[in-house]
């Protein structure tokens, strides 16, 4: 059975001596108003834009005090994370009111991969920003967005050491995160992190128990107003860095109808790997974050929360295909064992099918990108099914339509 991780003797340090004044020092406040307070002070601006975020603001918190069991750090990490988000939102709706040209600019055709996280999504995103006239969303301009990126400064802002530092740090602390999904503030970054801006994302459920948040996002919450204020982030980003967007999360997997509302023309990549291999990464992923954060982190409860979204997710990836959602010619499906064994044929496949030419600089670039990294550069992710705690036969009927309607093949066995 999995465990989860013990904290550094640092941490656990810092929340013994501070755990007397979780309720009295601003340093730990998860009060909304005064969060809200905060950013505007640091920021010296006073419009979030669209009121929307709120409803997902107020639910968070909640959870965040009365669910979580948030320790001092993970309080502190909490309050840090949302702060960014509620700056980000300030700066953002500057920014458009400065320049109200920003919000005339398109955001055509972008490629989408919307596969489940473990089947290969990062490298696949990783292999198309080879491509120069692509054009993914970096972790420091989608954490420091502000000012806006300019093309020829995009590998040499200062922000890029300024992010870098705090993501050593982060690998200092998680000495083990980098083999489950290595960092850097010029990688890739997911749209869970641009959707965090709305208060609206899965980032926030992978690194803290929150059940009614996840419920409120899956269940309750109207994502069309999240996915504006994502259309709303890419125009921003590439107003003075502009490319052809190649965007990656599986978080959109639940959200199709909102997605596709906004992105009406998106090209969408999904790829496929047997789901219980992937419940058992994400078990192992969920109960390291957690237990940076929580106080007693049981990875059972990590592993059936995770199992009953992934399969929701997934089965409703069906439902989108039958019901005309997602038209066939608007999709493209990668089986994971068929990128592993010919990445480049995959790119040119997704290229081909997007009506895009694969130039031989950037597929020499991306060749060069695949052998200099392969997939246990920082160390293997050790994780078995068998650790999660879960039945294999139910697991395996949950996901069976999914496994079937595409031919998925079974990587996990009694």
């Amino acid at each position: 059975m999995l465990t989860a991780p013990r904290p550094p003797a640092s941490i656990r340090a810092f929340n013994t001596v501070s755990q007397p004044f979780v309720g009295i020092a601003p340093l730990f406040s998860l009060d909304p108003e005064a969060l809200l307070r905060s950013a505007q002070k640091k920021t010296g601006l006073e419009d979030f834009g669209d009121p929307w975020f709120r409803e997902g603001l107020d639910v968070l918190l909640r959870a965040l005090r009365e669910e979580a069991e948030l320790t001092p750090t993970g309080r502190t990490v909490a309050r840090g994370d949302i702060l960014m988000a509620l700056q980000n939102r300030l700066h953002l709706q500057h920014w458009r009111t400065k320049h109200p040209e920003i919000a005339q600019e398109p955001v055509e055709r972008p490629i989408v991969i919307i596969g489940m996280g473990r089947t290969g999504t990062t490298i696949l995103h990783n292999l198309f920003a080879q491509d120069e006239r692509n054009r993914t969303p970096l972790t420091w301009e989608v954490d420091r967005p502000f000012p806006p990126p300019e093309r020829e400064k995009r590998d040499d802002d200062p922000r890029i050491a300024e992010v870098q530092a705090y993501l050593d740090r982060v690998d200092r602390l998680i000495p083990d995160f980098k083999k489950m999904h290595p960092m850097g503030a010029l990688h890739p970054q997911e749209c869970v992190r641009i959707l965090s801006n709305e208060l609206a994302s899965m980032v926030f459920e992978l690194s803290f128990h929150v059940p009614s948040y996840r419920r409120w996002l899956h269940e309750k919450a109207e994502l069309s107003k999240a996915y504006q204020g994502h259309r709303r982030t890419l125009q921003h980003l590439q107003w003075r860095s502009p490319g052809r967007w190649v965007l990656k999360s599986p978080c959109h997997l639940w959200h199709l109808a909102a997605l596709l509302g906004e992105y009406p023309d998106a090209v969408l990549v999904q790829t496929h790997r047997d789901p219980l291999s992937i419940i058992s990464s994400m078990t192992s992923l969920g109960t390291t974050l957690r237990s940076m954060a929580g106080r007693a982190v049981d990875p059972k409860i990590v592993a059936e929360e995770w199992s009953k979204l992934h399969a929701y997710a997934l089965n409703a990836s069906v439902d989108a295909r039958d019901s005309g959602l997602i038209e066939p010619s608007r999709v493209i499906d990668i089986q994971f064992r068929e990128f592993l064994s010919d990445p480049i044929r995959t790119v040119r496949k997704v290229y081909a099918h997007a009506d895009l030419d694969l130039t031989p600089e950037a597929e020499r670039r991306i060749r060069v990108y695949w052998e200099a990294n392969p997939s246990d550069k920082h160390g293997r992710h050790e994780h078995r099914f068998s650790e999660t705690g879960l039945d294999l036969d139910e697991e395996r009927d949950r996901i069976r339509r999914y496994q079937e309607y595409f031919d998925v093949p079974v990587e996990v066995q009694r």
